[in-house]
């Protein structure tokens, strides 16, 4: 299909640095926005297959941070920074991502979330620096296959809060 055109989508002007994740979650949006947005349920689900999550400091709002550390499967840790930009509860949140405080190389991530009913279409778009960036993130740390993983953590996570055991 071509890109140009009538009726063609328009291209943004950063989606050669952009990963687009998104995932219907059979779960009412407050359910799945409080599950995304405490630190108490962040712990049970966040990060791909494999990976456990400890966190040294949590604070939601905006300029609030999230400071932790990713464990993965190998017994690698990544240290990770999150600094919120911006919270419209239920629908919306905005955060700068990085290794830690002040890191060059940090993205921008929009999560919003939207009611379908009974279910929540959640929609991750990240923002990188650069075109090599996002590169690095999907080629090096496999970027867009964690976000589906975390995505699906969330959706079983989900399920189990409203007692319907999990889901894939």
């Amino acid at each position: 299909m071509s890109a140009t055109g009538r009726g063609a989508p328009a291209r943004s002007a950063t989606a050669d640095r952009e990963i687009v994740i998104s995932r219907v979650i059979d779960a009412p949006r407050e359910l799945v926005f409080d599950a995304f947005t405490e630190v108490r349920h962040l712990s049970r689900w966040w990060g791909p297959d494999g990976f456990t999550t400890s966190t040294r400091a949590f604070e939601f709002r905006v300029g609030g941070e999230w400071d932790f550390v990713m464990h993965g499967p190998d017994g690698t840790d990544y240290a990770e920074w999150i600094s919120w930009t911006e919270i419209v509860r239920p629908e919306r949140i905005a955060m700068l991502h990085g290794e830690s405080r002040g890191d060059p190389n940090a993205f921008e991530s929009v999560v919003t979330f939207e009611p379908d009913g009974a279910t929540t279409r959640i929609e991750m778009r990240t923002v990188f620096p650069t075109k090599e960036l996002r590169n690095e993130a999907i080629e090096k740390y496999h970027a867009i296959e964690g976000g589906q993983q975390t995505l699906s953590s969330l959706a079983s996570y989900a399920a189990e809060l409203l007692g319907r055991g999990a889901e894939g």
